[in-house]
């Protein structure tokens, strides 16, 4: 059965001087409006496949005759004003929210088939979530609101690609904002700068340049800031900057790529940052995860638990919109001891385990036992350690 974008591509007369045009705007389109995060455009020796990642799974929506790839790739690579005549080399830039309605990030990437695009879309305002909006258990919500009564120290996320970290960033900044009632200076440093928020002083970092993570940072607190956020920790010197800000008098927010929460403090280890610096400059760590929520109109109770059936709203799939997983680890006694001694991550998250309240499994159970999701869906983004 053919899809909707599939039939609309099909009627665009391939006569049509702007025909390229006319399939770019309608796949865009439709990515938006069916609230897609991601479009993959990916040649392949017999075809251009057209992918959205909806809810998190990528989906098949389209495919182009073979022919029209290059005119295609060159089409967005117009749009987001980079180089048509470079097909050689990794390209990226952006599509503008005033002619499709949301901020759209583009990058090319050569292949053995040609060039391969991928934009990533951002949420229009209307989309723009509050803290409280996000889905975290009230004991986890206030947790996280004490470590914001601090003036100083830094509080870490992570999660994988598309786990929602940039999106509780912002609720955060937004809270702080509120709370504070404009009298904290609070200033960002990311790269891109994906929301723009009233009130916060945002730069944009180009890493390889002269203005990378590391020296916008240093930068950064000569400005008298309060509250920073930093988008990510990607280099051992943005790590000891990070820390050094958050021991001398300011609340610092930023991200951290690792498998977990006690991974994030392996990872801070091996990238040189004292243990007792680390026990004293890091207050919290949130790890997050998203899973797909089951769809209310046609999910099923099968037992104990609820099944996913597909209907017309969720597209088949049994799954419409998704549930954050989360869990805040914060250092007590046993964990400082077990980072003082550099112990593995096996050990940190056993000693982590001790004083949780809200692990990131039990926040799946939670979600399992209400409804929300399924043990498949738990499984297939946690791994077999949830089932």
């Amino acid at each position: 059965m053919k899809s909707s974008l599939q039939t609309q591509l099909d009627t665009v007369d391939a006569n049509h001087p702007e025909r390229v045009g006319q399939l770019v705007d309608h796949v865009l389109a439709e990515a938006t409006q069916c609230s897609a995060s991601d479009i993959h455009f990916e040649p392949t020796a017999k075809s251009l496949d057209i992918r959205f990642r909806i809810d998190g799974v990528l989906h098949r929506r389209a495919t182009l005759p073979r022919e029209l790839a290059p005119n295609v790739i060159a089409r967005l690579k117009v749009l987001a004003e980079l180089l048509t005549y470079r097909q050689d080399i990794p390209q990226e830039g952006r599509l503008a929210q005033a002619r499709f309605g949301s901020d759209m990030r583009v990058s090319t990437f050569p292949t053995v088939h040609g060039e391969k695009a991928a934009i990533r879309i951002f949420g229009s305002r209307s989309a723009i979530l509050e803290l409280e909006d996000l889905g975290m258990s009230p004991i986890l919500l206030a947790e996280l609101r004490m470590l914001f009564a601090h003036r100083t120290g830094a509080i870490f996320l992570t999660g994988p690609s598309g786990s929602g970290k940039t999106t509780t960033l912002y609720a955060c900044l937004r809270y702080l904002m509120r709370e504070s009632d404009g009298t904290r200076h609070i200033v960002t440093i990311e790269d891109p700068v994906e929301q723009i928020l009233d009130g916060i002083t945002q730069s944009h970092a180009k890493p390889g340049t002269e203005f990378d993570f590391a020296r916008g940072l240093r930068s950064l607190l000569r400005q008298d800031p309060e509250i920073i956020m930093v988008g990510e920790v990607r280099d051992a010197d943005t790590a000891h900057i990070t820390v050094e800000a958050a021991l001398t008098g300011h609340l610092v927010l930023t991200t951290l790529h690792a498998g977990s929460s006690c991974g994030v403090i392996s990872r801070l280890l091996e990238m040189g940052i004292e243990p007792y610096l680390l026990t004293s400059g890091v207050k919290g760590i949130l790890n997050q995860r998203l899973v797909r929520r089951l769809c209310d109109i046609c999910r099923r109770q099968a037992g104990e638990h609820w099944e996913a059936v597909g209907c017309e709203r969720c597209a088949d799939t049994g799954y419409h919109g998704r549930v954050l997983l989360t869990e805040l680890v914060q250092f007590d006694d046993l964990l400082r001891q077990a980072v003082v001694a550099r112990a593995d991550t096996a050990t940190l998250e056993k000693c982590a385990a001790g004083s949780n309240r809200s692990t990131i499994w039990i926040s799946a159970q939670d979600a399992i036992a209400n409804g929300l999701t399924t043990t498949t869906e738990i499984v297939r983004v946690l791994g077999p350690r949830a089932a």
